[in-house]
């Protein structure tokens, strides 16, 4: 019979200030790619989800970040906050994804899961605005006559492109859109030949824009304003460069519950939603 000294006393482990549940990261574009490093550097659970596997690549491999590719209704955003058991949602999706951010909210104001916007910072340069017409939509841009007549460069992505198609024949129109399959296709399918169409992932260099705009002879640019980012600063400077008219279409207005252009903002978020003191 063992000895009352040699008996096993039960241990007891020091608690720790574990995380309960996990952070959703609305990502997708390269501001997420950052927000997601910051809060793996803090090794708090955090699902990413994008819409492409060109999009996963952006994100790094850790430990407790997770990388889902998903493209997400409001009823299959509920179950995914189940499943994941999402305790607050960091919606860093593109200024022009309105659909997501919009079921991102609506889920989280549904589920009562805290919401936090991600708002990257407009461009403001008074010296780079020479030139620039700024437009409430591309509806307002598709009814009037900006474009009669011009030789045009679209770089407003692949889902704009059909708003275009009645203008084929009253201006020259080139685009310039993501090397993906879908891209080209919804390109093709608005009139786009081939010798119009330029295929090319960002970041653009100022040298590579100026060299495309006087390839094609191009007499009007129309972007969208999605900030530094998104090359708006890039565009702006060489039109102004080349004196070619750019035309700004403004960012959708969507009632976001809160927002930050702060990515401190975003990590004390997550630290007080998950529960870490």
């Amino acid at each position: 019979m063992k000895n009352e000294r040699e008996r096993l006393i039960p241990f007891s482990a020091p608690s720790l200030c574990l995380p309960k549940g996990r952070i959703w990261l609305v990502g997708g574009t390269s501001d997420s790619a950052i927000i997601a490093r910051a809060i793996a550097a803090e090794q708090f659970p955090c699902t990413v989800t994008v819409t492409t596997s060109a999009a996963r690549s952006l994100y790094p491999q850790r430990q407790n970040l997770k990388i889902e590719i998903a493209s997400m209704d409001v009823s299959q955003m509920d179950k995914f906050c189940w499943r994941e058991q999402i305790v607050a949602v960091v919606d860093a999706s593109h200024p022009y994804a309105v659909t997501v951010s919009e079921g991102a909210i609506a889920t989280a104001q549904t589920k009562q899961i805290p919401y936090l916007r991600y708002e990257r910072p407009s461009v403001n340069s008074p010296s780079l605005d020479k030139g620039a017409i700024e437009l409430d939509s591309f509806e307002t841009l598709v009814n009037g006559d900006y474009l009669l007549g011009q030789r045009v460069l679209l770089t407003v992505g692949y889902k704009a492109l059909p708003l275009f198609e009645p203008w084929q024949n009253r201006a020259t129109l080139f685009t310039r859109l993501l090397p993906a399959l879908n891209s080209l296709e919804v390109a093709i399918s608005a009139g786009f030949s081939s010798d119009r169409i330029m295929a090319l992932r960002p970041p653009v260099s100022a040298e590579l824009e100026k060299a495309l705009w006087q390839q094609w002879q191009i007499s009007l640019v129309v972007t969208k304003a999605s900030g530094k980012a998104g090359g708006e600063d890039v565009k702006r400077s060489v039109a102004a460069e080349l004196g070619v008219p750019l035309i700004v279409i403004a960012r959708p207005k969507v009632a976001y519950p809160q927002q930050t252009s702060n990515l401190s903002d975003i990590i004390a978020f997550c630290r007080q939603h998950l529960s870490i003191d």
